[in-house]
């Protein structure tokens, strides 16, 4: 029998506490390690219905405790968590996408050592179909998003260009560019389009809107690629979970991700 993979997260938020209750519930080929949070008591106490005892340790502490590790830290730790286990030819799942980008380094320590950054589907539809794509030639990649207004308050593209959406009344865009401009106006928002970008033609050429949308209850994201094998185009509209700014199926996500690892059978890409 393969020995179980030890799985440490990082952040126990709604996403990181979902996965953690998926994995002691029971993934095949999967055990969960160990927990870090900010607040470990916290942390200790919202883990405390789980059916085995599972350490909140320190992120500096999970390395060694774990073959690999699942991010659902705010985007600044991304360096803190990732970069030991990358250093030890280890696999770190990246649910901070746009923080990849501020961060080329972490690429070159994968590179180095053996290890692996792995960035899941998310709250995304079709990526496979984007990857697939890129082997060929891909023309254009257009995404926009419709977020509800609690969603994105307090976003620091918003807060820079003072930017009030508070009390709009009717759907409004704030924001055309690029995912790598994004990633850095909406650090907690918009992972997702820089996971398409990555996917696709990457967060220069793929083009991107954000519109706050007071009538909305739900993050809609809308895509079209143009490419020498296919043209298609996808809506997918998430059910936000406790955190306003990410969808119950990011958590979901991961844990596919998860149990595919040792399936005996694996569907897409």
């Amino acid at each position: 029998m393969e020995t179980s993979l030890r799985i440490a997260i990082a952040g126990l938020g709604a996403v990181g506490l979902k996965i953690a209750q998926a994995l002691d519930a029971g993934i095949p080929g999967c055990e969960l390690a160990a927990v870090s949070a900010r607040d470990r008591a916290a942390a200790e106490q919202r883990l405390s219905g789980l059916r085995r005892k599972v350490p909140v340790v320190e992120i500096a502490a999970l390395e060694p405790l774990a073959d690999l590790v699942i991010e659902c830290a705010p985007a600044a730790l991304l360096p803190e968590i990732a970069e030991p286990f990358l250093r030890a030819g280890k696999t770190v799942v990246v649910l901070s996408a746009g923080a990849i980008l501020r961060q080329d380094h972490l690429l070159e320590l994968a590179r180095q050592h053996g290890g692996q950054i792995a960035v899941p589907t998310g709250a995304l539809i079709g990526l496979d179909a984007v990857v697939a794509a890129a082997e060929g030639t891909i023309h254009s990649v257009r995404m926009t998003t419709r977020k509800p207004v609690n969603g994105l308050v307090g976003a620091p593209y918003l807060v820079e260009n003072n930017i009030d959406i508070a009390d709009i009344k009717e759907p409004l865009r704030i924001f055309k560019g690029t995912p790598r401009e994004a990633a850095v106006g909406f650090p907690a928002n918009l992972n997702v389009a820089v996971a398409l970008s990555l996917a696709g033609i990457g967060p220069d050429r793929t083009e991107l809107e954000i519109w706050a949308d007071p009538a909305m209850t739900r993050n809609v994201h809308q895509v079209e690629v143009e490419s020498d094998s296919a043209r298609f185009s996808m809506t997918i509209e998430n059910v936000p979970s406790e955190n306003p700014k990410t969808g119950r199926i990011t958590a979901l996500s991961v844990i596919a991700w998860l149990r595919r690892l040792r399936a005996p059978l694996r569907v897409g890409t």
